[in-house]
């Protein structure tokens, strides 16, 4: 199963500050997560020569995406890019981590995560969407969603009228089938309606956290996923460090989490999805693709940022082989 994910297109720009001065210079307030305007951004990227930075590809999907090619799946991604540094690093990156990308570049300013990080280990993030919420649906060619089996989306998209009904309904259309995120919280609560519409037409596999989860149903997660799972095929309720529900409507099962040393959680959520979606891909039991979730999501969190690091990977692909075998 070919698998394509579609999302926000954000460059993450991580940067380890002496001291909270610059957040100071830039108006930011420490340990917020702020969207920020053209202007803003470019003050941010002037700061670039002053400051030791990391640059790597972000959005929640393209994270997924990422992880599944890592793990050997035939994975693409769709987004929107501008002509700009921001945009040919992103692009330049996706390819390396062997995604098929689908990438819309135009004039204009790429869109960046940036994410600075206090002497104390906090994390003060500004958000700049830039050219990625433009992304139409009239620029995603039916030739590239054909090549796929599978579409995974990231509920942050729900914001964009001219894209996520429009998506949602060709790809349904095409045959494929559609995995959602619901991303966040206050997507569920502020776009309420608009997903208890679409998710039982359109959706077959549905991710969500378990405060998502309850924003939805208005249930705690063990209840919530029985009635998530009269709307979709396949439900998946993350609950931190007690593991996730998985379940389809013939069986429920609980995983637990792995006993991980937690650095950071950035990039959990989106690594189990991944690994779920792969046991997915395989045909695997709702158990076993689980399994493969929390163990992407048990990595991910051992280390800073939202991407496993590259020498563990190899270990991680002998466990999931041998989940696979059970």
């Amino acid at each position: 199963m070919k698998i394509i994910g579609i999302g926000n297109a954000l460059l993450d720009v991580l940067f380890r500050m002496e001291n909270d001065d610059t957040l100071h210079v830039l108006g930011l307030r420490k340990g917020a997560m702020d969207i920020i305007d053209e202007a803003k951004m470019a003050e941010i990227q002037n700061l670039e020569k002053s400051l030791n930075s990391s640059k790597t590809p972000g959005g929640s999907v393209c994270n997924s995406m990422r992880s599944l090619a890592r793990l050997g799946a035939n994975a693409g991604y769709i987004g929107k890019i501008g002509n700009d540094k921001s945009g040919s690093v992103y692009s330049e990156e996706i390819v390396k981590s062997g995604v098929t990308p689908f990438l819309v570049r135009m004039s204009g300013m790429s869109g960046c995560s940036t994410i600075l990080v206090s002497p104390d280990g906090e994390r003060t993030m500004a958000t700049f969407l830039g050219l990625a919420a433009t992304l139409s649906e009239d620029e995603i060619p039916d030739d590239v969603l054909k090549q796929y089996d599978c579409i995974y989306i990231e509920g942050y998209l729900i914001s964009n009228d001219h894209l996520f009904l429009p998506v949602l309904r060709r790809a349904k259309n095409l045959g494929l089938k559609i995995a959602l995120d619901l991303s966040n919280f206050n997507i569920v609560n502020g776009f309420k309606t608009l997903l208890k519409s679409v998710i039982p037409i359109y959706v077959d596999i549905l991710f969500s956290n378990e405060n998502e989860a309850e924003a939805y149903t208005g249930l705690p997660a063990d209840k919530a996923i029985v009635e998530i799972l009269k709307e979709v095929e396949i439900a998946v309720v993350t609950t931190g460090k007690r593991g996730a529900l998985a379940g389809n409507k013939d069986i429920i099962v609980h995983e637990a989490a792995l006993n991980a040393l937690v650095l950071d959680t950035t990039g959990a959520g989106d690594n189990f999805a991944a690994g779920f979606l792969y046991g997915y891909s395989k045909g695997a039991l709702i158990k076993q693709s689980a399994q493969i979730g929390t163990l992407l999501a048990g990595n991910v969190i051992e280390v800073m940022g939202a991407q496993i690091e590259n020498e563990r990977w190899e270990d991680i692909n002998l466990k999931v082989c041998e989940i696979l075998r059970e």
